[in-house]
């Protein structure tokens, strides 16, 4: 009996696959709607303290092999996400859902953990460090010594299962770089990659997407294989304890099944879940299911992390 049942941060999920925060979790509707879906859990829009409307529109735009985007964390703040999460632990005891979060300064960061901290909550807690289309806002994550410096001050009382979310690492150098620090911290995970940052798409003579001239965050099948890079990357370089969730470029049971082969243990679908609503989920699923039916895996655990390379 083949399985696409997955576990990150001690917790045991059905299914492998979940929505990319920014996608299908604006809303509780939205949320409720990939909970009902084949994936196996949901992450929560990217929340600031407050809510936030924005950039202006048009900031979305699907392009033929993926997405630009510039949305400037549109959400509704972290008290809407954290008590429909408290809620669903009343009603659902028996799962686990991600409630991703960013602070506009490292002072809002620590004011939105420290919330969750003496909260009930119970989830896995995903910390953005890489939101590329907030005009004025820098990557945290391309800044090592600010990176390391939020790291420290979170966990001295942050004890709750806790992740990063990354932008996507060009340079070997800063794969070594950025684990070295991680790896001094009890992260759970790292989820890599968001979207890539800053690109431009153009159709007849002008920019499909109104904030920032139109660059925007790239994603779809364009970074799939810097996604997989990523994961690779830091699969080879992270302690066992700090799992990878794969996101960006999953279009087919295929894509998943790459993630996972470079090392993810929970693979994130965004830009084809925005083109395609939580059906996707069923469908990745099941040509997943097929490709490991046919080469004989049974578990996620028979071929996670085991890329072959080609020997001189």
């Amino acid at each position: 009996m083949v399985s696409t049942s997955t576990q990150i941060a001690g917790f045991a999920f059905d299914n492998c696959l979940m929505n990319a925060a920014g996608v299908a979790c604006m809303t509780k509707e939205e949320l409720a709607e990939v909970k009902g879906s084949a994936a196996g859990t949901f992450v929560t829009k990217t929340a600031t303290l407050e809510f936030r409307q924005g950039n202006p529109e048009p900031r979305y735009q699907d392009v033929p092999l993926g997405s630009i985007n510039s949305m400037g964390l549109p959400n509704n703040g972290l008290d809407y996400y954290l008590d429909y999460l408290l809620e669903l632990q009343e009603s659902e005891p028996n799962r686990t859902f991600f409630l991703s979060l960013v602070g506009m300064s490292p002072e809002e960061t620590h004011t939105i953990l420290k919330k969750v901290q003496v909260s009930d909550f119970k989830g896995i807690t995903e910390l953005n460090l890489s939101c590329p289309n907030v005009p004025g806002k820098p990557q945290i994550a391309y800044d090592f010594e600010t990176t390391e410096k939020i790291l420290s001050e979170v966990f001295a009382y942050f004890t709750k299962p806790l992740g990063i979310k990354l932008p996507p690492y060009f340079d070997i150098v800063h794969f070594d770089q950025a684990a070295a620090i991680f790896n001094k911290y009890p992260l759970k995970f790292v989820n890599c990659v968001n979207s890539i940052g800053n690109g431009l798409y153009i159709e007849d003579e002008s920019v499909v997407i109104r904030p920032k001239n139109g660059f925007g965050g790239i994603g779809g099948q364009y970074i799939k294989p810097t996604a997989l890079a990523n994961v690779h990357a830091f699969y080879q370089r992270l302690k066992p304890e700090i799992q990878i969730i794969g996101t960006g470029g999953v279009l087919t049971g295929r894509d998943a099944f790459e993630h996972i082969l470079c090392g993810a243990s929970m693979v994130q679908v965004g830009t084809t879940l925005h083109k395609e609503g939580v059906a996707a989920f069923e469908r990745i699923t099941s040509e997943l299911k097929d490709i490991m039916e046919e080469k004989g895996y049974e578990s996620l655990e028979d071929f996670r992390g085991k890329l072959k390379y080609i020997e001189e």
